[in-house]
């Protein structure tokens, strides 16, 4: 739904998205809205100007700017609330655009209900294709142990269908996807499980599950997409990103081939947002950045800073790495996917080339590693090297501190909590449920926390992160209170963790994630303030439309949702 000023925006939108040459020489006035600059020094305005080239340069009263811009083209907002553009901290662009050319699993109740949803999307496939999913999750199940490939080989006995849980780190193959992955010359029912994985296996045999690195050994008989798919893909979920009111992504895990593709759309003008593109791991992409230097684009909306690691896997398939045993699977502390040795290496060789580290570390062991390797390694990474651990779900209480003693950025995901508050607590135990997803005990601390979804693991839309932060509820309010609800946010420092943290995370806070004089002209127009609204109402924010650089790249229909 829409307010009685979106009819006049609308107009607005329209001349400036038909006619860009009309305002190339001009500048332009929004006024009449509540805008939350985010700026410590000038937190509310209710205009703001900026230029031709996108940069905002004056912002106050209405009335001051009119008198100082009598001849700015003006965006009347009137009765609405304007916000710096949210910036996802931790998501996976690819990732998501790849989801939504595959079958949806997210959210399915049962085993059941998942080979439904699968018999529904092969009948579009063409004979022979594999079937692709995404979403799973066990433990939304009434039987919370992990399914096998008999439970689709009934319904695709001939069909390779492989299923990616809903982390990420965890695969689902039926019988004809293990064997074309024996075809391609993978022994399945003799391998050993590779570094950093683990293929679950009953009396030997693989059950069709695989866990971490051991998915590679079922996805390399997947056949490989073609350009055209990839660039579908992207533009996917570009638009569902504008849609949702991302202004800036940091993608974790970008190939060298994955910038090529970013690059030839930012080439052509087709990133209607800013990506912050993280290397994947000791590869071709971070050799890359040691030889030629970090990498920005010319239009200002790409550039790959820094080199995304992992330690350790996830917590809802029990791959995190931790200290102690998992309360509900005794004997198993979880999955070191990197050796020691080998992220120490890596994390040494970023220092030396001056390159960013953002590492997924979601076990207190994985967490403590981490830390103790950055320890090492920080003195040698220069004057400001923001390295960030993303995810630092569950951390040792004597660990919290270190973030801000060596001026670690967590990189925090809302929505995973209220995701794993079901079962969380069976996985850890009350002692180690005291740091696990202690947000509030890590900014009390002194830490900076930079907010994302880690899209497509949860939902693109980062209201719903705003929500669960200030929350830490489901959208049915359960329960009651909030889930370790002394870890909650205020609505206010959930804005900033989309906005000038996530900015700082990345090194662009001279450019976005504040509306100042100097900073692009990056921002959202809404119905509702998100300040002034009741937290429980935060994941319901109304969206009218996303500007990039001055410009709408998108904009709300009647009745449209964006989820």
């Amino acid at each position: 739904m829409r307010g009685p000023a979106t009819g006049m925006l609308a107009g607005v939108l329209a001349c400036l998205l038909a006619a860009p040459a009309a305002f190339a020489a001009d500048h332009t006035l929004l006024v009449g809205a509540r805008i939350h600059t985010m700026d410590p020094q000038q937190p509310q305005a209710d205009a703001m100007v900026w230029n031709a080239d996108g940069v905002l340069v004056d912002i106050g009263s209405a009335a001051s700017l009119r008198g100082r811009h009598p001849q700015a083209e003006v965006v009347d907002a009137d009765g609405a609330v304007v916000v710096p553009g949210l910036i996802d901290a931790h998501a996976h662009l690819m990732g998501l655009g790849l989801a939504l050319l595959r079958a949806d699993l997210v959210g399915a109740r049962s085993k059941d209900e998942i080979v439904a949803r699968l018999s529904e999307y092969a009948r579009e496939l063409p004979d022979g294709a594999w079937l692709m999913g995404n979403g799973w999750d066990q433990n939304l199940w009434p039987d919370t142990a992990f399914p096998t490939a008999a439970d689709l080989d009934a319904a695709f006995p001939d069909r390779p269908v492989w299923l990616r849980r809903i982390d990420g780190h965890a695969g689902w193959a039926n019988s004809a996807a293990m064997r074309a992955a024996e075809a391609g010359g993978t022994p399945l029912a003799d391998a050993s499980d590779p570094q950093g994985g683990r293929i679950v296996r009953e009396s030997g045999a693989p059950t069709g599950v695989f866990i971490d690195e051991a998915m590679g050994l079922v996805e390399a008989a997947i056949p490989a997409l073609s350009p055209e798919d990839y660039a579908r893909a992207l533009e996917l979920a570009l638009e569902a990103a504008v849609r949702n009111g991302l202004t800036g992504v940091h993608d974790m895990g970008v190939s060298r081939e994955g910038l090529a593709r970013y690059r030839q759309f930012a080439d052509a003008g087709r990133l209607p947002l800013r990506v912050s593109a993280y290397a994947d791991g000791e590869g071709a992409a971070l050799d890359d950045l040691c030889s030629n230097g970090l990498y920005a684009h010319d239009g200002g909306r790409l550039q790959m800073r820094g080199v995304k690691l992992y330690i350790d896997g996830a917590l809802g398939s029990r791959g995190a790495a931790l200290l102690e045993d998992y309360s509900d699977d005794h004997g198993n502390t979880g999955l070191l996917v990197t050796e020691p040795d080998a992220f120490r290496a890596t994390v040494a060789k970023a220092a030396r080339c001056g390159v960013q580290v953002a590492s997924h570390a979601i076990g207190d062991r994985g967490n403590r590693l981490v830390l103790d390797t950055y320890e090492a390694a920080l003195p040698r990474a220069g004057d400001d090297p923001r390295w960030r651990v993303e995810h630092a779900q569950i951390v040792a209480l004597g660990d919290i501190p270190r973030f801000s003693q060596m001026d670690v950025i967590a990189s925090m995901q809302p929505t995973h909590a209220t995701s794993d508050m079901p079962w969380a607590g069976a996985r850890l135990g009350d002692e180690r449920l005291a740091g696990a997803y202690a947000w509030r005990k890590l900014l009390d601390s002194g830490a900076r926390l930079a907010l994302g979804s880690d899209f497509p693991v949860e939902q693109v839309d980062p209201r719903l992160g705003l929500y669960a932060a200030a929350t830490r509820q489901d959208l049915d309010g359960q329960p009651p209170g909030g889930w370790l609800a002394d870890q909650k946010l205020t609505a206010a420092e959930a804005l900033r963790g989309f906005t000038a943290d996530a900015a700082y995370a990345s090194f662009d806070e001279a450019h976005v994630g504040q509306l100042r004089n100097g900073l692009r002209a990056d921002f959202l127009i809404l119905e509702d303030d998100p300040l002034a609204m009741p937290v429980e109402r935060l994941h319901t924010l109304r969206l009218r439309s996303t500007w990039v650089d001055g410009k709408p790249v998108y904009e709300a229909a009647a009745g449209d949702d964006a989820r």
